[in-house]
């Protein structure tokens, strides 16, 4: 029997056990080895199914200009964050990633071209703006929930209503195909606003009402965004003096027009554990909510030549360890994290 014999089922337990990064080979191994991984479900549940039983799940991180996927481990005493295997091979050096249900959009370090990529087959599109794009720019990606679910790219400036302001700092987060943001009221110089959340419809096309947070938020504490299970919103909040205490709560229930949040998810007082705030315009963070930890993706302090990247994991009863990424991290290039699971979506 020739390997391209084989029936599907055989097929599809064989290439659940490779890594991400061999898939995009094995699909052109053979014409029907590439029809499983493009037109079937089946092998994308038992394929996540498989990483389940290995107790450990993948997020995506830009490390050094460059995007990895990562295999995350919290179940053992010293947990492990390993890369996969370095997915985008475009030739340029990526500055930002945002995910979109096993999309991402990748925005290059001179922040003059966007693509949209699916890792899991491979199928990349260029975006070719209308006009220049411009480094002040900001980008989500989400889908209309009609016709289809068209993908669709969002390209805007900050200040889209004049009494408001997103701060450019804060992070978007796409969650079923809608994007939030943190915003605030713009007030007299001096005055503080109270933070809240923006949510895009990209059925709409339009901003809905402010979402309110768990918290009172001030200038200089660090507010980011993740997502839990691809369905609910996950909001990281750490004052900026004098503990260094950070919270984390998971939404009950979102949607463009409402939010609600249930009881701190975790809480711990910083200042003991690593004396300093995450930078409030990177700290990204996923949530494991089997062990009940964060991991905080953030670097090292100190000098320029010497600051690595690194995974802060933080847990119930004081647990604490952290996990150097390997990598020093360029001033110009904080490592980001985001959720990820595998799609066969295409567009």
């Amino acid at each position: 029997m020739m390997i391209s014999d084989l029936p599907r089922d055989m097929v599809e337990e064989v290439l659940c056990k490779l890594p991400m990064t061999s898939l995009r080979r094995a699909r052109f191994t053979c014409k029907r080895w590439n029809n499983t991984l493009s037109k079937y479900w089946s092998f994308t549940r038992k394929y996540n199914g498989e990483a389940a039983k290995r107790k450990e799940f993948q997020v995506v991180m830009i490390l050094e200009y460059k995007v990895y996927l990562m295999s995350v481990n919290l179940h053992n005493p010293s947990p492990s964050i390993e890369p996969i295997g370095k997915l985008h091979d475009a030739g340029v050096d990526i500055i930002n990633v945002f995910h979109c249900q096993g999309l991402l959009l990748c925005v290059t370090k001179d922040g003059t071209r966007l693509v949209v990529w699916n890792p899991f087959t491979g199928q990349a599109r260029w975006i070719n703006p209308r006009d220049s794009y411009h480094r002040c720019d900001r980008y989500a990606l989400g889908y209309e929930k009609k016709n289809n679910y068209p993908l669709k790219v969002l390209r805007f400036v900050d200040d889209y209503d004049r009494n408001l302001k997103r701060q450019h700092f804060y992070r978007g987060l796409s969650l079923k195909g809608n994007t939030y943001w943190f915003a605030e009221n713009k007030l007299a110089p001096g005055e503080i606003g109270r933070v809240f959340l923006l949510c895009f419809n990209f059925t709409t096309e339009s901003f809905g009402p402010r979402l309110r947070l768990p918290f009172r938020g001030r200038y200089g504490d660090t507010l980011t965004l993740s997502s839990v299970r691809e369905e609910q919103l996950a909001v990281l909040f750490q004052e900026c003096a004098p503990a260094y205490t950070l919270k984390v709560w998971i939404s009950s229930k979102v949607g463009p027009n409402a939010v609600s949040w249930n009881k701190v998810f975790l809480s711990v007082v910083m200042k003991p554990l690593i004396g300093f705030q995450f930078h409030c315009f990177a700290g990204s963070f996923f949530v494991d909510e089997k062990n009940k930890a964060v991991v905080v993706i953030d670097t090292t302090r100190g000098h320029p030549f010497t600051i690595r990247n690194m995974a802060y994991v933080l847990g119930e009863n004081g647990y604490f360890k952290s996990v150097d990424l390997g990598d020093f991290a360029p001033m110009k290039c904080w490592p980001l994290v985001c959720s990820y699971l595998p799609t066969l979506v295409k567009f």
